[in-house]
Formats: structure tokens, C-alpha cells, sequence
């Protein structure tokens, strides 16, 4: 009896021994194809100086998170220091980098990266590097669909204020190029403009500002704001000072305090819309990032993402409660 219990013993281990043999051999290949490759995500961020920035942070990571990706973010305050965060990077592992520097200087350091076999992907910026690709919105469409939505709202004769922020460099100007090519298509006045310069697209800039604008000129039909955060200022002034000739302002980027304050009805009179630049851009450079990876080819070195202007008509379908962050 001993002997027989002895065997059906040595049966079942040896069935089992089988068993977990074929599951070792399908983890590493099945039907001669190599196992999914591991996606580690290094993503190269500047320090957050502006609210989009940490906008974009957040959408980088709540993307990692809901895709189950390992990741690391990386925050630098000029091009040495996220230089050597890239070398981190690629030391901590990371199979695709995702950047967006402020600074020149950074094409070596990228190109090294590139060469060693390192997907880049750059955010919203060029650097000149072979290989690199970029996910970037459209700047000067962001003008052009700003002056579309500004002459619908407030007529072809307006009398438009311009908050210009020359710190910015490309950014503004770019989207003011926009912003007149379209007026120029329909021969629109500019003895109607009036330009203003702001010291940055802060909240508060804009507020200080608008209250001598509005003392100078009477008379205000739009306003071409070319940031989010400036146009919570510009709507905070125009409140406070009991204008209503205002009846279009326009803002740039992806702000959830301006889209709650677009689909409020106490700012309805001032038409308060947004040229979409947002920060969720960062999931599709991490995307890209990935299928480059994996080696998908037909990939554009440059993705633009088009405009969408977010006005109350739509801005419900831009809302985000868990956003806190911008």
C-alpha cells in the first residue's frame, strides 16, 4: 500500500513540474516572439514657474499612472541642471524621455541620448537635434482662431485691446501673427487695436494693468488675451470697475479656474473663451515617445495638435474636478 501511494505521489509532482514549466516558457516567449518590452518613462521638466507647467506635470503623471507605467519626473531650473537630470534618467533606466527645456544649450546632451538608442520626444519646443521628435500645439492658429471668435462675438468694427507679453518670446508672438493675418483676410480696421505689454502672464500682471487700460480707453469691445491666467485678471478688473462694453475675451492654454469661470453665467456678458493649448498635450509625446519605442514607423518628427476654441457652448466637456493644479 505504501508503495502505491508512493507512486501516485511521484505522479501528481511530476504533472506539476510540467505544468509550471509551460507557464516559465510562455512569460518569456510565445510562438517565437520576443516579450513585451519594459516601458520605463523619464520625463525632463522645468521648474514650475508658471501654472501650465505644473498643468503639464499633472497630466504626465495621472497618464503614467492610469496606463500602469513605470516613470520619473525630473524638475530643473536652467540647461546644466536638467542636463545632468537627463543623464539621471538614463541612469535610472528609462527606455523613452520625454522633455521640455527652456533653455538653448541642451542639443548635446540630447543627442547623446538619441544616439544610444533612446527615444526623445520634445514638448512644446525645438531643439535641434537629429532624431528628435516633437508634440507641440499650434501658437499662431491659436491668434487666428482669437480673432475669429472676437469678430463673431463682437463685430467687424471692434475696438480690440491687445495684452501683449514680450517676455514670452515666440509664444506671443507667434499667436499675434495669428491673431492679424486673420484680420487681415477681412480687411479689419487696426486703427481699432490698441496694444498693451504685460511683464508676464501672471493673474495679478494683468489685474494691475487692466485698471489703468480701462481708465484710458472708455470705450472696449474685446479684449485679445493670449493666456489663461491673464484673462482671470482681465474678467477680475472688469468686474470690480462695472464694465459691460467688453463683449469677448479670449485666453490660451488648458486653466480649470478659467473654465469654471467660462461656464459661470456672472461672467456670460463678457464672453469669456479659451484657444485650447493644453497641457494634456504630454500625453501624446509620451505616446509618441512609446510607439517609437517599439518601433512603429510612418511617425511624424513633428505632431501639432490643432486649436479648439473652449467657449461656454462647449467647456462642460473640459471641466476636470480632480485637477486641482491648473
Amino acid at each position: 500500500m505504501k508503495k502505491v501511494l508512493a507512486l501516485i505521489l511521484a505522479l501528481v509532482m511530476a504533472l506539476s513540474l510540467v505544468a509550471c514549466g509551460g507557464g516559465n516558457t510562455t512569460n518569456d516567449q510565445t510562438d517565437g516572439q520576443d516579450a513585451e518590452k519594459t516601458v520605463k518613462v523619464g520625463i525632463a521638466a522645468p521648474d514650475v514657474t508658471h501654472g501650465w507647467v505644473a498643468g503639464v506635470a499633472y497630466y504626465a503623471e495621472k497618464y503614467c499612472k492610469d496606463n500602469n507605467l513605470e516613470y520619473k519626473i525630473t524638475t530643473s531650473s536652467d540647461a546644466a541642471e536638467m542636463a545632468s537630470a537627463l543623464n539621471d534618467l538614463v541612469a535610472w533606466g528609462a527606455t523613452v524621455i520625454v522633455s521640455w527645456p527652456q533653455w538653448s544649450g541642451m542639443e548635446t546632451a540630447m543627442q547623446e541620448i538619441i544616439d544610444s538608442g533612446i527615444p526623445v520626444v520634445n514638448f512644446d519646443v525645438d531643439v535641434d537635434c537629429t532624431g528628435i521628435y516633437k508634440v507641440t500645439g499650434d501658437n499662431y492658429d491659436m491668434g487666428y482662431q482669437s480673432a475669429k471668435y472676437i469678430v463673431e462675438k463682437a463685430g467687424e468694427a471692434a475696438h480690440i485691446v491687445v495684452l501683449d507679453v514680450p517676455s514670452s518670446g515666440s509664444v506671443c508672438e507667434l499667436r499675434k501673427q495669428g491673431f492679424y493675418a486673420y484680420l487681415d483676410e477681412i480687411s479689419y480696421d487696426k486703427s481699432n487695436i490698441k496694444e498693451y505689454q504685460l511683464n508676464s502672464f501672471a493673474a495679478a500682471d494683468a489685474q494691475s494693468a487692466m485698471a489703468d487700460i480701462l481708465e484710458a480707453n472708455p470705450q472696449i469691445d474685446a479684449i485679445f488675451s493670449m493666456d489663461d491666467e491673464t484673462s482671470i485678471g482681465t474678467l477680475n478688473t472688469l468686474v470690480e470697475a462695472g464694465r459691460t462694453d467688453v463683449k469677448a475675451i479670449t485666453g490660451g492654454g488648458g486653466c480649470q479656474a478659467y473654465f469654471k469661470m467660462i461656464a459661470d453665467e456672472a461672467y456670460a456678458t463678457y464672453g469669456p473663451a479659451s484657444a485650447l493649448y493644453s497641457p494634456n498635450m504630454v500625453e501624446d509625446a509620451i505616446e509618441t515617445a512609446i510607439k517609437l519605442m517599439n518601433g512603429e514607423t510612418g511617425i511624424e518628427s513633428t505632431v501639432v495638435i490643432p486649436t479648439t476654441i473652449v467657449s461656454a457652448e462647449n467647456v462642460a466637456d473640459y471641466l476636470d474636478e480632480n485637477n486641482t493644479v491648473y
